[in-house]
């Protein structure tokens, strides 16, 4: 069997460029975004290849190495990603990987190894598996921009839109400190809605350093009040939704639809060929709606978590599933943002 290397992406200077020419690499697998990652949580990005040094890179399997006191220690590709592919084109090659990873499992102890691949391809291995669906949107912009408007629900979507501009709402972008804390205080609010901390704001400083000008914030505003913001990224072909936020109290003027519009707009206009909204928990049938009314396909996300134990199913328990979920949903449901963000500084990077 082939031999397998462990390397360290952020180091070897193969691997921003093999992102580049691999078909099946996201916005995900870049340097930008494992840096973000490796500066904000402190996590360790690994990659597992059969490409020697000194050779060109050929294939590759990413994680994080996610170490916590709270949670275990575990390999996961990657945290807070929607999908990570791994970009490994044969049998082989996968076999090879897979039997590193198993040893590495056994070496290490970790608590359990996961992917998040987004065409199904999981690991064939002797570990035990526990899996849990997700549903991935993804907006084709083959069609010209009319097309595409008509593509969207006339009721729930292009009324929401057209509304948006008879308001008069405002919109600004950029990645300006200004924008960044307009996006941070509306993201606070939304995951205050949803009973869930904020990601820690030097996350998104850190996402702004490394992607630049590929990182946009998005704005919208009634007169001078923001009230609702977005972050996209483009990479390669494909602009990605990746985070929202919204005062609810204004979200009838479809201030959120007028972003996503202005987005796909934007990467229509710029020659790209797809618009990413990420995941969505299967459960969340009110926000798979909202996004298959764009006009986006649907597909299957399945997450694998690969462990030493039978036991590892119980982990991929769904939101609210366990008193402890509950009781923490009602904890940071009444916590003040201030407090709420400190929360989020204090546990992220123990779940990633």
């Amino acid at each position: 069997m082939t031999h397998c290397y462990c390397i360290e992406p952020l180091k070897d200077l193969r691997w921003e460029e093999f992102v580049r020419r691999h078909p099946r690499a996201s916005v995900f697998h870049s340097s930008a975004w494992l840096a973000a990652l490796s500066r904000t949580y402190g996590y360790q990005p690994i990659a597992y290849t059969t490409s020697a040094a000194g050779q060109s890179l050929e294939n590759g399997m990413v994680f994080c190495r996610v170490e916590s006191w709270l949670t275990g220690r575990r390999l996961v590709s990657l945290p807070f990603s929607d999908h990570c592919e791994p970009l490994v084109d044969t049998p082989e090659d996968m076999a090879s990987i897979t039997l590193a990873l198993e040893q590495e499992s056994r070496a290490g102890r970790w608590r359990y190894i996961e992917m998040r691949p987004l065409q199904g391809r999981g690991m064939v291995t002797e570990l035990a598996h526990a899996a849990i669906p997700y549903c991935f949107h993804q907006l084709d912009l083959g069609p010209d921009i009319d097309t595409l408007f008509r593509n969207c629900h006339k009721n729930s979507t292009q009324r929401k839109i057209l509304r948006a501009e008879r308001e008069g709402l405002r919109y600004r972008e950029g990645s300006t400190e200004e924008l960044l804390d307009y996006f941070y205080r509306l993201h606070t609010l939304t995951r205050q809605r949803h009973h869930r901390p904020p990601q820690p704001r030097k996350w998104f400083v850190h996402l702004i350093d490394g992607f630049g000008d590929a990182l946009k914030i998005r704005v919208a505003f009634q007169g001078e009040r923001p009230v609702a913001a977005m972050v996209t990224i483009r990479h390669k072909d494909t602009l990605v939704y990746k985070y929202g936020g919204s005062d609810s109290r204004f979200n009838h003027l479809g201030s959120i639809h007028l972003l996503l519009w202005r987005a796909i707009q934007e990467a229509k206009a710029s020659g790209l060929h797809f618009f990413d909204f990420g995941r969505t928990e299967a459960a969340q049938l009110g926000l798979i709606t909202f996004k298959k009314r764009w006009g986006a396909t649907q597909s299957s996300l399945t997450y694998s978590r690969y462990g030493l134990s039978d036991g590892i199913g119980h982990m991929f328990e769904t939101s609210g599933s366990s008193w402890k979920s509950r009781v923490a949903k009602y904890l940071l449901s009444h916590m003040q943002p201030g407090v709420l963000s400190l929360a989020g500084r204090a546990l992220y990077r123990h779940v990633g």
